[in-house]
């Protein structure tokens, strides 16, 4: 009987290690093969995108919604200042003002999320107890997952009407006519104006100020949760030399931690201004529909600042493709190829921002034994 044990392990383990071997090329075939579908999606998104954008800029022109022939240079899109393809009769498709307006959205989100979400992720990884965190931390990675329509109804119903109703930095209008007597609408309320700099935020019912606040809300999660991890990954032997110094907490915290740290944080942040660039939902919802009038109103900076402000509606390039399928434009006209021209430069802007951040976590990255 040993005799025949003898003989039948090898066989055993042979069949055991040849059967490990069918289930490790087949995992890694799977590996390959979800790698392969992931670039292959990508590249097809990119030939699609590139395809019907040099189709935008054929010589031949394109059909607009008024049965007019359109024919579109690549200079007068890429450095064009006015954005106006549906109405009139002449079409003017110079991005900028999309981007203009994209930017101003973006520049509202990252004014509130990134030094929110950084004290955030400072007291979580810091300050807060191990219970505390640990409840916590969940909860902001769930908020991730609420669909972006919800945050764009929250806008439109919730924080534009709250901007509208700060009574504090308005003042009632005097009548002309009656000094010390003070104008009313039809329903008896005094009509109101925005007091003195206050006055840069005459707040529209559609603005980019509402639509960024909703943004920078949504990109909390990310900016917490990122910039959190990457400051517990900072090593306890450099907070305990930093207190063995005479190092306070918070000294601790935002002159050894935070620096230590500064490559997860910094892609977070490229991470959270990708996303809010890249903002569909929210921005068709609260933003409005008005490309931001970059000539007309003196030099360009007085352009952006004035016309189209935070308080005003603008039209990001997000919002202008929801605009484009939502049956403004037939399939084949000008303004159809406009919008996948639109959605190549948002795609460039976007790629731009991920190699920056790649590059920037290469150059703060910190290696520790």
């Amino acid at each position: 009987m040993s005799d025949n044990n003898e003989i039948k392990l090898p066989q055993d383990k042979l069949r055991s290690q040849s059967a490990q071997r069918i289930r490790e090329r087949l995992i890694m075939a799977s590996l390959i093969a979800c790698a392969g579908i992931t670039i292959t999606i990508t590249l097809g998104i990119v030939f699609i995108l590139l395809t019907q954008t040099i189709e935008f800029f054929n010589p031949a022109g394109h059909l607009d919604a008024q049965g007019n022939t359109s024919v579109v240079k690549p200079t007068d899109f890429f450095f064009g200042m006015e954005w106006n393809p549906l109405l009139g009769g002449e079409k003017h498709f110079g991005v900028w003002p999309l981007i203009a307006g994209t930017l101003k959205v973006a520049f509202v989100a990252m004014v509130f999320a990134l030094p929110v979400g950084l004290i955030s992720a400072i007291w979580l990884s810091e300050y807060a107890k191990p219970k505390v965190r640990n409840f916590i931390k969940p909860i902001i990675e769930v908020l991730a997952g609420i669909p972006t329509v919800v945050f764009g109804f929250f806008a439109v119903t919730f924080i534009t009407p709250y901007l509208l109703r700060w009574e504090w930095w308005r003042v009632k209008i005097e009548d002309p006519d009656n000094p010390g007597q003070y104008l009313k609408d039809a329903s008896g309320e005094f009509l109101t104006e925005p007091a003195g700099l206050f006055g840069l935020f005459d707040i529209d019912v559609y603005n980019a100020l509402g639509a960024g606040l909703a943004v920078g809300i949504m990109c909390l999660p990310i900016v917490i949760s990122l910039s959190e991890d990457a400051l517990r990954a900072v090593p306890k032997a450099l907070r305990e030399g930093s207190y063995g110094l005479g190092a306070s907490k918070f000294e601790t915290s935002v002159k050894v931690v935070v620096p230590a740290a500064l490559s997860g944080i910094s892609a977070a942040f490229l991470l959270a201004i990708a996303r809010a660039v890249g903002e569909t939902m929210i921005v068709a919802l609260a933003a409005g529909a008005s490309p931001v009038k970059l000539i007309g109103q003196g030099n360009l900076w007085e352009n952006i600042t004035s016309a189209g402000a935070l308080d005003q509606s603008v039209l990001p390039m997000t919002g202008y493709l929801v605009k484009i399928f939502t049956g403004d434009a037939a399939h084949g006209t000008v303004e159809y190829y406009s919008s996948y021209a639109v959605a190549f430069t948002l795609f460039i802007i976007t790629l731009v921002l991920v190699i920056l951040g790649n590059m920037i976590q290469r150059r703060f990255r910190e290696k520790y034994d």
